[in-house]
Formats: C-alpha cells, sequence, structure tokens
C-alpha cells in the first residue's frame, strides 16, 4: 500500500446528496467547501467524482463550471449513500506484476452499523476496480474503513484498537488476526496499535487520521491537546506516549512531531470532531481543515514545514465539520500504477459509467 504523499494518478471523492445522513440540513452549506475542494486538487491531478446518476452529474457539473477545468474531472455513475469515500471506497495497492495496480475491497458496515442503510457505499470498491478494470481482492471478512489506517509505503501501519477490535465490526476478532489480514493484503510487515478511544465527538470509534499520520517514512504526526481538562487531552497523551515507544519496521525509532488541536467546536451543545489531522496530500498540495481558530495558523506552520514542495491550502471547515468529518474523510488517492517517480500520462475527458 503506496504512502498518501506519493505521486497519484487520480483522487475520488463521493458527491454528498441532500437527503443523506450526513448534511440533511446543511447541504446548501457544504457545497462551496466541496467546489472548492475539487477546484484546489484538479490543478494537479485528475478528480474522479462518484455520483448517483446523470442527473446528479450535470448539476455537479454545473456548479464545477468556470472553476474546474472539464477535462481535470471525470464522473462515475456509482451510487452512494453518503460521501465519506475514505472509509467505504476503494484501497488501491502496488504490485510486481501486471496489472500493477489492485483494488482491496474491505468490509464496510457503517461505522459499526451506526448509519444504516450502507450497501451502496458496501458496494463502491468492487464498482470502482471493475470500472477501472483492475483485480480485485476480496477481504470483506474484514471490515475496515480506510479512515481507520495509515501507512508509510513502505511496511509500517498506524491504526487503534477501538475501531479495528471493536465488536460490531469484528467481533471475535484477535489482534493477530487482524494483523494477519493486514500484511497479506497491505503488504505491511509491522502494525502501531494506538490506544481505546478517539477524539471528542468522533462517532468512528477512534478514527487514526484524525488524530496520527505518517508525514514521512519514518515520521509521524501527532495530534496532542494542552489543556488538561479536555477530555481529548488523555487519549491523545497515550497516542504520543504509544508513538515514542513504537518500532516501525527494521527495528526504526519513529520521528515524532506534535500537532495542535482546535479549541472546543459545538453545534448544538454537541461537540464536533474538528482536527487539523484531517488533511489530505495530494500531488502538489495539501488540502487542511481550519476551523476559525487561534491555533489554524500554527498548523498551517507546521504543514507547510513538513511538506515544502506542495503548497498547503487552509479551508474553513466549520460547516463541513457538522457531517462530522473532513477533507481526509472525503476522499481516496488513486496512486499509479508503479512505484516509478514518472508523471502520469495526460488523463482523458470521457465521461465513464459502471452499470447502473
Amino acid at each position: 500500500m503506496p504512502a498518501e504523499w506519493e505521486l497519484h494518478e487520480a483522487t475520488w471523492l463521493s458527491w454528498p446528496h441532500p437527503g443523506g445522513c450526513s448534511f440533511s440540513t446543511c447541504y446548501r452549506e457544504v457545497v462551496p467547501t466541496f467546489v472548492h475542494m475539487v477546484e484546489v486538487l484538479s490543478t494537479s491531478e485528475l478528480v474522479r467524482i462518484s455520483v448517483s446518476g446523470l442527473e446528479q452529474e450535470r448539476q455537479v457539473r454545473s456548479l464545477l463550471n468556470g472553476t474546474v477545468p472539464p477535462e481535470r474531472v471525470e464522473f462515475f455513475h456509482i451510487p452512494t449513500n453518503e460521501p465519506w469515500c475514505r472509509d467505504y471506497g476503494p484501497i488501491f495497492v502496488q504490485r510486481d506484476r501486471a496489472p500493477q495496480l489492485a483494488v482491496v475491497n474491505f468490509g464496510y458496515n457503517a461505522w459499526g452499523g451506526k448509519y444504516p442503510p450502507y450497501d451502496a457505499d458496501n458496494a463502491v470498491p468492487i464498482r470502482v476496480g471493475k470500472a477501472l478494470n483492475l483485480p480485485i481482492f476480496d477481504r470483506q471478512g474484514l471490515v475496515l474503513e480506510g479512515g481507520s489506517i495509515d501507512a508509510n509505503g513502505a511496511g509500517t501501519l498506524l491504526t487503534t484498537e477501538n475501531c479495528l477490535l471493536d465488536s460490531h465490526r469484528n467481533p471475535g476478532w484477535t489482534r493477530y488476526q487482524i494483523e494477519e489480514v493486514l500484511q497479506g493484503a497491505l503488504g505491511v510487515d509491522t502494525v502501531l496499535w494506538l490506544g481505546n478511544g478517539g477524539i471528542s465527538g468522533d462517532d468512528t470509534d477512534g478514527h487514526v487520521d484524525n488524530m496520527a499520520r505518517f508525514v514521512a517514512e519514518d515520521t509521524i504526526l501527532v495530534g496532542i491537546e494542552k489543556n488538561e481538562r479536555d477530555p481529548n487531552f488523555q487519549p491523545l497523551q497515550e497516542n504520543l506516549r504509544r508513538i515514542q515507544e513504537a518500532k516501525l519496521n527494521h527495528n526504526r525509532c519513529p520521528n515524532v512531531i506534535t500537532l495542535p488541536m482546535p479549541g472546543p467546536l459545538l453545534m448544538k451543545g454537541q461537540r464536533l470532531p474538528a482536527s487539523y489531522a484531517n488533511f489530505f496530500i495530494g500531488n502538489e498540495i495539501v488540502l487542511l481543515p481550519t476551523f476559525a481558530d487561534v491555533h489554524d495558523s500554527q498548523a498551517l506552520f507546521i504543514l507547510q514545514g513538513i511538506f515544502p514542495s506542495r503548497k498547503v491550502i487552509p479551508i474553513n471547515c466549520c460547516r463541513l465539520i457538522w457531517g462530522l468529518g473532513a477533507f481526509h474523510c472525503l476522499t481516496q488517492q488513486q496512486p499509479i500504477s508503479s512505484k516509478l517517480s514518472i508523471e502520469p500520462e495526460p488523463q482523458k475527458s470521457t465521461v465513464l459509467a459502471t452499470e447502473e
């Protein structure tokens, strides 16, 4: 499984629905953020968007008209229940034989069955694999969301106990059994487990992409909360301790960089899972969620220092986070077919579709 910072052929996302669970009361408010996200991504890579059908495709084309070159976007008629492509979308892996790219299809049950229906989302990896004519490796027996793992592209993967060992996802599974599947499906040899508990307001039971991220083969960016009275303080300190004591593959110690958390962000009294760690690394840009918070500028400074050859684009997510996720949750990178450092071939603007 390549690291996110390796060269992409495209980035996938799923356009939201006004009637979905995530943005049913604020669809109009979040659409401009989706448009801005596509606009930024399209400057350095192809954007592939799943839509329910021709009518939604026309609507999205109209929204993007004038801001995104049409040749930088491809639409796929792949119905979805919700827009969180990171969690149910295809996880792409590179192979040493043709075809060099393949799709791994893990099970998906909407974060432990919290938000039915999820049948359309669970079918997305197979539909994407068929649309791209790629091999599909079925690992549906293990329920795993893409936001619950983070890989360094060199054999080490981050995840959390609270999520993958959850009885509503993988009842009866042991840590050893899960590691065995991850090693076989994703080509990793070391799995680093963070502790029980995610950030406050996170309905995913502790997705790692809100707390700790690989930013280089040997470097992990770790979210920390400095306010000891904040409920995020203890679980994030435990994550920091585990990472500082961890060993990467080949028994290497990771470099650790800390990242602040924004202050509490509430909607109708509910704490929202706002986190700067939910950034997305594109080919030439980094999408950084910001929250009109005093820590925004510090997060931008840290990320720009980590990625000097990419432009870090801060985008206000005070509305987007109403859906309980941000840019990393909404995207899924499709790497180039091999790890060779070559530019991807020019893309066609043809609209592709799977069968309805």
